[in-house]
């Protein structure tokens, strides 16, 4: 189990990545405009995903639980940082509800506007489809929106 030390620099090292992404999208849409910087690190943040989703590609394209399993066992703090709801999980497919996000948290303290955070959140996600998709599996999610409780709700499916 991780020291207090070591959870601290966890949480501080999202909370850095979270400050990189807005950064970087802030000065690219200054540059290049907010879609094509939008597009550009969605490219960059979904090859980081695929690169992550070879781990789970073992469970591709149908063992749901397998999976499950092994992306909950994967979530950082014991999956405390997310707070993970699984709201389905069976042959047809896992569902789970992220309640927290340490980078929508990160944002949120830096007074980052709503809507800039709506796009970061739809942008940093496409770890997420890089992940399962990279691993073999269908995917979709609901990014946080204002007005949203929570953060992301991730929709795994069997691939095919």
């Amino acid at each position: 189990m991780a020291d207090d030390r070591t959870t601290k620099e966890l949480y501080a090292a999202f909370k850095n990545r979270a400050m990189l992404y807005w950064h970087f999208f802030d000065r690219m849409r200054g540059e290049l405009g907010e879609e094509k910087a939008a597009a550009i690190m969605k490219d960059a943040i979904y090859a980081r995903g695929r690169e992550s989703g070879k781990y789970f590609a073992k469970y591709a394209p149908a063992n749901m639980q397998g999976l499950h399993d092994a992306f909950l066992r994967s979530l950082p703090d014991q999956g405390r940082m997310f707070a993970p709801e699984v709201t389905r999980c069976d042959s047809g497919g896992v569902d789970i509800k992220f309640h927290r996000c340490p980078l929508k948290e990160a944002w949120q303290e830096a007074n980052v506007p709503e809507a800039d955070m709506a796009t970061l959140c739809h942008i940093a996600g496409r770890v997420d489809n890089g992940t399962f998709e990279g691993a073999g599996f269908a995917f979709s999610a609901d990014t946080w929106r204002p007005g949203d409780s929570g953060c992301c709700y991730l929709h795994i499916r069997p691939a095919g």
